[in-house]
């Protein structure tokens, strides 16, 4: 089977950590016919993330963006300010969780556990719409 590869553009989005996954799987309709292959999924920003984490629970997405913002807080003094105190904050905590993840596909599906699930992690406060490159390889 060829590459398959489409550009997602996701609305703006508050603050926190959303699920995409229905997103991301409604956009790529050909996975149903892939037995075994690989689908990866790249954000083109640098104060966005990706992750694959508790897809069940709300209270998860709020006790991680609460660690997050412990760990990369918008009081550090900083010295790319240009854009805001949360823009740095945001580039830290974007490095840290990564730009892109990789799923198999196994007879049609992703195979993720069954409380996984895809996050969008916006670490601003007003970061804008957000762009995903989504490539399905597979056969």
């Amino acid at each position: 089977m060829p590459w398959i590869q489409r550009t997602i553009t996701l609305p703006a989005m508050s603050r926190g950590f959303h699920l995409i996954t229905r997103n991301v799987v409604e956009t790529l309709p050909q996975m149903s016919s892939i037995q075994v292959g690989l689908l990866h999924v790249f954000i083109q920003h640098t104060s966005a993330s990706l992750t694959i984490n508790e897809n069940a629970d709300p209270d998860v997405r709020t006790d991680l963006e609460m660690a997050f913002s412990k760990i990369a807080p918008e009081s550090f003094p900083y010295v790319h300010t240009l854009e805001g105190p949360d823009d740095m904050p945001a580039h830290i905590k974007a490095a840290m969780l990564g730009s892109s993840v990789t799923i198999p596909v196994t007879s049609g599906r992703l195979a993720l556990g069954t409380w996984q699930g895809i996050y969008l992690c916006e670490h601003r406060d007003r970061g804008g719409s957000r762009r995903l490159v989504v490539t399905l390889q597979g056969e």
